[in-house]
């Protein structure tokens, strides 16, 4: 019996992973919409669906300027990643913003993700920066 259930879990895993690519058309509304919205000027050139378990399921885009943006199972962005243009203003909560004009004038936010205890923070100058969800820095590095 142990052997038996050993067997269907791993089924169930194996089964359950799964990553494929999508048409454009085919991902969900909102995140069409997040990316005309924030994104006007940029095609989709890439779009993966990335399926965890059986109820789950997550996006990742690809645009036409190497931006990448990855969606959580709620159809909200999750992590944002542009080395050329950078990542948009819209997309950073306003304390960050601040903090980062103030101090790093005239250096483009390049990626934003959001993790549990707030955000992770890359500027072109490679500096990666952690503020916690009200948008106070909390760790730097170089």
């Amino acid at each position: 019996m142990r052997k038996l259930l050993f067997i269907a879990t791993a089924l169930l895993v194996m089964t359950s992973c799964d990553d494929k690519p999508v048409a454009p058309t085919e991902l969900p509304q909102e995140v069409q919409t997040f990316i005309k919205q924030n994104f006007p000027s940029q095609t989709i050139t890439f779009a993966q669906k990335d399926s965890e378990w059986l109820f789950f399921s997550q996006y990742e885009v690809t645009l036409n300027d190497g931006t990448m943006v990855t969606f959580d199972t709620d159809n909200v962005w999750d992590k944002v990643e542009s080395r050329t243009v950078g990542v948009p203003f819209a997309l950073v909560p306003a304390p960050i913003n601040t903090y980062v004009t103030s101090n790093f004038p005239n250096i483009a936010i390049v990626k934003i993700d959001k993790e549990r205890y707030g955000y992770e923070v890359e500027l072109a100058n490679e500096l990666e920066m952690k503020f916690n969800e009200a948008g106070a820095l909390m760790e730097m590095d170089d």
